[in-house]
């Protein structure tokens, strides 16, 4: 997916703290829905952004689903935001170019 789509998916609160409740580990959807004070139908949305985001995996064990962290995105989401910010030495360069 996009980059859009991940910040998307990061912009909103609820989605947020689902993330941090999966970096502890797998959780079953009836485990994150105890963690909220809205409607599972909503936390099945908010599921669903995340995972079509791919910042999470889910598997299916008999009825239950399970979902897990993909970290690998948010270390992709890392670096751009790394290389966007770059070491200063491009700014510096530059105003030396300007100055001169």
């Amino acid at each position: 997916m996009g980059l859009q789509t991940t910040l998307k998916a990061l912009g909103d609160p609820i989605r947020r703290e689902i993330l941090h409740l999966l970096k502890g580990g797998r959780m079953s959807a009836g485990e994150i829905v105890e963690q909220f004070p809205v409607t599972g139908a909503s936390i099945s949305r908010h599921l669903s952004v995340l995972k079509e985001a791919d910042l999470i995996r889910d598997t299916r064990e008999g009825k239950f689903i399970f979902y897990e962290l993909n970290a690998s995105v948010l270390e992709e989401i890392m670096l751009w935001i790394t290389d966007l910010k770059g070491d200063g030495e491009g700014v510096t360069k530059k105003q030396t170019t300007i100055d001169t």
